[in-house]
């Protein structure tokens, strides 16, 4: 059998013409590939056999097209462009502002940038190194760093002009890649001296800011079929088994360009998204997906999921647990659920299914089941398989009755609450990524059994980020 190569295309900001996607796919079906998938940062994956991946290099040099081959040194930059029109509430944040700024960067970054608007919910905040969010300032933006391989966030102490964002990316990514000892994987990080070697050596517009970020109470939208756009419409189409097929991507293309709609849009979800389709175009649309036998209607509560790319585990458990919340139909509104199994892939949700041993996972939450922020509160551990969808329900159940009695989760305690129970534990947990140490369960990542007390352990590292043992904190939740 021939061994599988990975290819891996960036789509900047997860929009494409009609044309260079048409040609993307040419050349990856001429290597052999017959289905491409999405990933969670807009890019576009295929597979092909080893040998044919000389002539995919040439072609790929011929048309101009960047790409990896089982890499991920480039992140994509993503972006809520995709948002614009359909999913997001009027303001300065247009198709041309975004174009104008991808077009600007002149150097592929290494760190991942999201550029987002602050009036969606379809896109996410955070996920990024670098993460710009619009302002109320027409053409100037917050920005909110994460430093790599860390949860330690800062923002930035002015707002960005628009087209400096490229510029400014650029210099962040080379103080803190010249200075990774400060900067790079660190439990510790001074963020201030980062602005302050930043600003010593460039000089941006900027705007000082006059009033915080406000993000909106997440919502998901329903990204999928006809949907009415103004007096056209968009199509939204997603796929269980996240598989595309060339062919029917080539027609889409195709009806693209004979219909005059000049993009194609990933989402974050990895979905595919069409807009401005006039009415008078829809039978043609709707025609294509009957020869293709597209559903474009599936449950709400199977698209507010993310899992990580490339992740068959990932893909069969999701399936799984969707099943199981159809049949015990089940309420997700509000919520977004991820399964991780790498430490280091960025996905995303509000509440998310964490591998911590074979066959046994962790569940965690977001604080107040904020959908974008990062700090995880524990809610149960060392779950077996067959046993997830039931904590899940449980979960849910207590997220709306935290909705309906508008009061925060009881759950966890830092050591000072006012939680009336007796059924308290305490753990350790980290203070970079939030990764918890129970003696309970030991680490099996570390090869520490179970029973072994944390004041015991020499030389422990964090499993999830490697922060040495003094970046621990004691925490206390109830458990039943």
């Amino acid at each position: 059998m021939e061994n599988k190569q990975l290819i891996k295309i960036n789509l900047p900001g997860g929009v494409a013409s009609a044309g260079d996607f048409y040609e993307m796919l040419i050349i990856a079906q001429n290597a052999g590939a017959t289905q491409v998938r999405f990933g969670n940062r807009q890019q576009l994956y295929f597979e092909l056999d080893e040998a044919r991946l000389e002539d995919l290099e040439f072609d790929m040099l011929s048309a101009g097209i960047d790409h990896e081959v089982n890499q991920d040194v480039y992140p994509n930059i993503t972006s809520s462009y995709i948002a614009d029109g359909i999913f997001n509430q009027e303001n300065w944040l247009k198709e041309g502002v975004y174009k104008d700024i991808f077009d600007l960067f002149d150097y592929q970054p290494e760190l991942k940038i999201n550029l987002v608007d602050s009036n969606q919910t379809f896109a996410p905040f955070f996920t990024g190194n670098l993460n710009f969010i619009c302002s109320p300032v027409s053409n100037y933006w917050y920005l909110y760093i994460r430093f790599p391989k860390t949860n330690i966030l800062y923002c930035w102490p002015v707002l960005i002009y628009s087209d400096d964002i490229p510029a400014v990316g650029k210099a962040i990514q080379q103080v803190i890649f010249a200075n990774k000892a400060r900067f790079y994987d660190q439990a510790e990080i001074n963020p201030e001296e980062l602005y302050q070697l930043v600003i010593a050596s460039h000089q941006f517009v900027i705007q000082e800011i006059d009033q915080p970020l406000v993000i909106p109470e997440f919502q998901l939208p329903y990204y999928e079929g006809f949907n009415k756009q103004g007096n056209k419409y968009w199509l939204g189409i997603y796929r269980r088994n996240e598989l595309f097929d060339i062919e029917f991507l080539k027609e889409i293309c195709n009806l693209c360009m004979q219909t005059r709609v000049g993009q194609l849009y990933i989402s974050p979800w990895k979905s595919l998204l069409i807009k401005n389709i006039e009415a008078k175009h829809r039978p043609l649309w709707g025609n294509l997906l009957n020869k293709y036998r597209v559903n474009v209607r599936h449950a709400s509560n199977e698209l507010n999921w993310q899992v990580e790319d490339l992740c068959s585990s990932c893909l069969e458990l999701k399936q799984q647990l969707v099943s199981e919340f159809e049949e015990a139909d089940l309420r997700t509104y509000g919520l977004s659920f991820a399964i991780k199994r790498s430490p280091k892939s960025g996905i995303y949700g509000s509440v998310m299914i964490r591998s911590r041993m074979p066959d046994k996972f962790e569940i965690v939450h977001t604080r107040d089941f904020n959908h974008n922020t990062r700090e995880f509160v524990v809610y149960k551990q060392s779950v077996p398989k067959a046993d997830l969808s039931k904590h899940l329900i449980a979960l849910c159940d207590m997220f709306y009755e935290q909705q309906c009695n508008n009061r925060l989760p009881l759950q966890v305690s830092t050591g000072n609450s006012d939680i009336k129970s007796t059924n308290q534990k305490t753990v350790h947990q980290c203070k970079s990524c939030f990764t918890i140490y129970d003696e309970l369960y030991g680490d099996l990542l570390n090869a520490i059994e179970p029973g072994i007390p944390f004041e015991s352990l020499n030389n422990y590292e964090c499993p999830t980020c490697g922060s040495e043992k003094e970046n621990f904190a004691e925490v206390m939740y109830v458990v039943e």
